[in-house]
């Protein structure tokens, strides 16, 4: 990809913008349903909300008038999408077990943004050594 495809494509239209502004309210939604119910709110987190709108968003987009191309590369996105999902699942538990020892909050991200990171990396060589999956 040259410098001017690059260009054309990070340039918004106005479907970036709708997408923007759509995306902002569900999270906006999300974080002020959290203010009524923690179960509730983190239910809707649970759902892959980012992954089914990125697709949705994927569908619609026109920069790919081949079909067929338009279909894997959602196919493809779902797949990988799983498999980068797995190294952040310690996380969910790992967190509410550091606040509730006192920890404090943003060191709380940064060890699970760390772990994280080491998690993702070690998926990434076992699925190489063991699997036919390249992930990176």
């Amino acid at each position: 990809m040259d410098k001017n495809e690059l260009l054309k494509a990070l340039t918004p239209n106005l479907f970036d913008v709708v997408k923007i502004l759509f995306t902002a309210v569900v999270i906006l939604v999300v974080t002020k349903l959290q203010l009524v119910s923690d179960k509730l709110s983190a239910l809707l987190i649970a759902l892959p909300l980012t992954s089914i709108l990125a697709m949705v968003w994927m569908r619609h987009e026109a920069k790919v008038a081949d079909e067929a191309a338009r279909i894997e590369s959602i196919a493809s996105h779902a797949y990988y999408t799983f498999w980068f999902v797995l190294p952040t699942m310690p996380m969910f538990l790992v967190i509410p077990w550091m606040l509730r020892k006192g920890h404090g909050f943003y060191f709380t991200l940064l060890v699970n943004a760390v772990l994280t990171a080491l998690l993702f990396w070690l998926l990434v060589f076992l699925l190489k050594k063991f699997t036919s999956i390249q992930l990176m």
